[in-house]
């Protein structure tokens, strides 16, 4: 789960409006009207927004195989790693069935 983590706190660095506090702008503060002429603070840009954020996240990425010091436990390794695709070639049938089941219903409804 430490890539969601990782997520949000990427979104939170290039998405400054859904943090309550952003680090890199400064705290407004109480200024005369002079010292605001003589000084006056302009705010930085906020970084670049970065697209891939709006991407849909479909699924996790694989764990990180560990590194394998004997070949009972590259198998045991392999073993878990196969367990973990097929969950994820399942749970993708299973959309795969919903999405085609939605087609043909569109479909039946167009033909009326």
């Amino acid at each position: 789960m430490a890539w969601w983590f990782r997520f949000f706190k990427l979104m939170s660095k290039y998405m400054p409006s859904t943090m309550p506090y952003m680090p890199y702008y400064q705290q407004p503060q109480q200024v005369t009207n002079q010292q605001y002429q003589t000084q006056t603070t302009r705010l930085p840009p906020p970084p670049p927004y970065p697209y891939f954020i709006l991407m849909p996240i479909l699924m996790p990425p694989p764990p990180p195989p560990p590194i394998p010091t004997s070949p009972e436990e590259e198998l045991s390794i392999l073993e878990d790693y196969k367990k973990y695709l097929e969950e994820c070639l399942k749970d993708l049938e299973d959309e795969l069935r919903e999405v085609e089941n939605r087609i043909r219903q569109l479909k039946e409804m167009l033909k009326r």
